[in-house]
């Protein structure tokens, strides 16, 4: 449905009928698990922002290392021939591999 953003966490926007209610969770975290609901957009965003704090603050106070979701680095496997291709193409518009990927990611999606 949507994501919010925060302290550079995303959050999913999920909204359920049955309950009446929007709630949603913080992506991208493999340890942790930090769930929020609310019943308006602004509550949502809220019990999310508060969520994220209370994590940072739970982790300052024990010592703990926050874990940070998707740092925008990503390891690429893929056919040399693709990988070929795709370098000769983004050259031939001047760009970037990089900006080439993630032109083409982006229009996927």
């Amino acid at each position: 449905m949507g994501r919010l953003h925060y302290k550079g966490y995303t959050g999913s926007v999920e909204f359920s009928e049955k309950d009446n209610c929007f709630f949603g969770r913080v992506l991208g975290l493999k340890r942790t698990g930090i769930i929020f609901e609310g019943d308006s957009i602004d509550s949502l965003r809220k019990d999310f922002e508060d969520g994220v704090d209370d994590y940072l603050s739970y982790c300052t106070e024990n010592g703990i290392e926050p874990e940070k979701a998707y740092s925008g680095k990503l390891v690429l496997r893929m056919k040399s021939d693709l990988h070929s291709d795709a370098a000769d193409k983004a050259n031939s518009l001047g760009i970037s591999l990089n900006e080439f990927i993630n032109r083409a990611v982006a229009a996927a999606l």
